[in-house]
């Protein structure tokens, strides 16, 4: 399907931790449309955090298949996962992962050096992305000068400075209060109206939310999946309204 980004087919990842072995995924199948807005929910041990590595190219499965943009994933070894990673997705962690010594500037730009950008090109991307995320007067500041919501919104500039195919946020809101929860998945969400897929990995109900579906995991398996009516309906009509 021409308009499917992510096509997973019986997915399975396996751990062997001594003699034992953990069946982390068991057995996963769903397809994610482009310009999808999907929360993954799930207790601990259910195995959405495995499936985030997965959809992430930040490990390969046991068994089944992973097809990314028309790509198949399953299989590839860590150099081509790497290239895989850093021209389709962009990744939004609970903890920032920024680099302390580096101004706002520099860490968007990071993911554009393995681009064979030049550094004014990189830099005026960055600039771009900043300004997007509403930190264009914060370039020159580090991680230390700035609050949790603003080294977020740092974190949502880098993750889309490549234009990447899909965002893929791990616990976006985790390190924030509640205030700036609600700053950053406004943020988010106008990602999503600008027609990026975002991929949201929350334990939070009120977080997942803002999802458009939402599949629920228990046990390395697909327990629910299910359409947020309340939200898709309100989407659907201010498309239409601004299509008139």
């Amino acid at each position: 399907m021409k308009d499917t980004i992510i096509q997973i087919s019986d997915i399975g990842k396996t751990y062997v931790m001594g003699s034992e072995k953990v069946h982390a995924l068991k057995s996963i199948t769903l397809d994610i449309k482009k310009n999808e807005y999907v929360a993954l929910m799930g207790p601990s041990g259910s195995g959405k955090s495995t499936l985030m590595n997965l959809l992430g190219c930040l490990d390969t499965p046991t068994k089944g298949k992973y097809l990314l943009n028309g790509i198949d994933v399953s299989t590839m070894e860590d150099d081509d996962l790497a290239e895989v990673r850093n021209k389709e997705i962009g990744f939004v962690f609970q903890t920032f992962n920024l680099l302390p010594r580096l101004s706002s500037l520099d860490n968007v730009a990071l993911p554009l050096v393995y681009s064979g950008l030049n550094k004014a090109r990189r830099s005026e991307k960055a600039n771009q992305a900043l300004t997007a995320v509403n930190l264009g007067d914060r370039v020159d500041h580090k991680p230390n000068e700035l609050s949790g919501g603003q080294r977020q919104r740092v974190a949502i500039a880098r993750a889309l400075v490549n234009n990447p195919a899909i965002i893929l946020a791990d616990e976006p809101t985790g390190n924030l209060d509640s205030k700036t929860s609600i700053e950053i998945m406004a943020i988010l969400e106008e990602i999503h109206k600008q027609g990026n897929t975002i991929i949201l990995v929350t334990h939070e109900p009120d977080i997942a939310e803002h999802a458009h579906r939402i599949i629920r995991l228990r046990d390395g398996l697909v327990e629910e999946d299910v359409i947020n009516e309340n939200i898709v309906s309100a989407y659907d009509a201010e498309h239409r309204y601004n299509k008139s």
